[in-house]
């Protein structure tokens, strides 16, 4: 069956880094879109960044750009969220997500965008 699996997440303080992972298995990674999402307490599950199959192509949210980078290993089944300079807007739990569609220019950025979803990583940032 589909399973997305992160890791990663925990506690940090302002300014500091975190990689997230995210491991898939009962699909073809290699030929999937994938995304990143975060939601925070009390607010919306919102879009935080994608890359394409072919690691060609990626996009950001405004909020991250600049400060996080999403890669993919298509050999692992993983794709990965390099997080810097966090702040404590960036708290929240973040889950990656497989988009349904498949692009390789227009990536999904709705959640209605994506089939597959794991069950979250919790990114916690202290001022």
């Amino acid at each position: 069956q589909v399973q997305l699996v992160e890791s990663g997440g925990g506690s940090v303080q302002a300014g500091g880094s975190l990689r997230l992972s995210c491991a898939a298995s009962g699909f073809t990674f290699s030929s999937s879109t994938m995304g990143w999402f975060r939601q925070a307490p009390g607010k919306e599950r919102e879009f935080v960044a994608a890359i394409n199959r072919m690691s060609s192509y990626s996009h950001y949210a405004d909020s991250v750009k600049g400060r996080f980078t999403i890669s993919r290993d298509n050999a692992k089944n993983t794709v990965y969220l390099q997080m810097n300079n966090l702040t404590p807007g960036d708290t929240a739990v973040y889950y990656c997500a497989r988009d349904r569609l498949g692009g390789t220019m227009a990536l999904g950025t709705l959640t209605k965008d994506y089939d597959y979803w794991g069950q979250g990583t919790q990114v916690t940032v202290s001022s």
